[in-house]
């Protein structure tokens, strides 16, 4: 491998514009080119000076050199192209959702293993310093046994951000609310409290009728495998501007709440014996004009690839974690299917 660490983005959306730049920025690293089905002036790239091809294939077959895949492309396609790329010998960054089912994701690993190259999973949030912060907390074991945890994601999406003609709110492509808007926070779930079980729920489609093949809401309850219980609480119908996506963390030894609109502020620290540590600013979102999303963080994506590729680090958010959150969320979705007969 050469000194610096050349990558290929594929898809020119506002997420692989933002890995795109996120790349040029570091010294380590060189974006040699974009990929996407759409021109390069229809996508609004003509500041990235690359090679710009309509497919993955049109790209490997091109010739030109790169270490790195960014998967940044419509949910549905993630997972078939996450193995292209690995198949052409490419290292893959795979924007959330890892695949549309744990089927998929199972063959983008298999494939990894066999070839030898890393899947890094895209779930920025982890780099917040709330999230960090929370991380070691639980992992100290200051807040005793976990009685319950409780995820609220109440945001907006409206015919804003649901455009006809789009992929957004396809059944094949988007997947569901869970995955496209709140996969991150269940991924900040399960790397806290682990795997879960026992899942019940209850949904409703209010607003999205027109607009999506899904429900925009949800009640879901769960046992954790390792000890207590936890529900989401999960809606796109708020009207307006997104309201809050928090995580409230009831323990032996005290209480946590983490809030805001993305989880970026500590709310409530009550922990027996402890004082809380003053955390660094967290990035804000990342800011889609009419609507929001979560924090900015794809430069410590980015950073993690590179360091890892050289050997310094581990992925933080590795292929099996990945396919984890979407077993997750299908699973809820097993439940949501037999009860709306989807």
């Amino acid at each position: 491998m050469s000194n610096k660490i050349k990558f290929a983005v594929i898809g020119a959306g506002h997420i692989g514009k933002r890995h795109a730049e996120m790349i040029r920025r570091e010294e380590e690293a060189e974006l040699v080119a974009m990929v996407d089905v759409r021109s390069k002036e229809a996508c609004d790239a003509i500041d990235f000076e690359v090679p710009f091809f309509e497919t993955v294939e049109d790209l490997i077959a091109s010739g030109i050199e790169f270490d790195v895949m960014n998967v940044c492309t419509p949910n549905g396609f993630h997972a078939a192209q996450s193995i292209a790329g690995l198949t052409a010998k490419k290292h893959i960054v795979c924007e959330k959702p890892m695949g549309l089912t744990k089927d998929s994701c199972e063959k983008v690993i298999f494939k990894s293993l066999q070839v030898n190259k890393q899947v890094f999973c895209v779930m920025q949030n982890r780099y917040s310093p709330p999230s960090v912060w929370i991380k070691e907390l639980i992992e100290s074991g200051k807040m005793g046994e976990i009685f319950m945890v409780q995820l609220n994601c109440y945001w907006n999406r409206d015919d804003r951000y649901y455009k006809k003609g789009g992929w957004k709110g396809t059944k094949d492509l988007d997947g569901g609310t869970l995955f496209t808007q709140f996969s991150h926070f269940i991924d900040i779930m399960y790397w806290l409290f682990g795997d879960i079980d026992n899942i019940q729920g209850k949904f409703a489609d209010f607003t999205h009728q027109d607009s999506t093949d899904f429900e925009d809401s949800g009640f879901v309850s769960f046992d954790f495998v390792d000890g207590g219980m936890g529900s989401i609480n999960y809606s796109t119908a708020v009207a307006n501007q997104n309201l809050e996506s928090s995580i409230t963390i009831i323990g032996k030894n005290g209480s946590v709440k983490i809030g805001g609109q993305y989880m970026n502020e500590v709310e409530v620290c009550n922990i027996k014996d402890y004082e809380m540590p003053e955390l660094a600013p967290t990035n804000p979102g990342n800011d889609y004009g009419a609507y929001k999303g979560s924090a900015a963080n794809h430069n410590f994506v980015i950073k993690n690839v590179i360091d890892t590729l050289k050997d310094r680090t581990s992925a933080t958010t590795n292929a099996l974690e990945g396919m984890k959150v979407v077993e997750i969320i299908e699973r809820i979705y097993k439940v949501r299917n037999e009860q709306l007969n989807f």
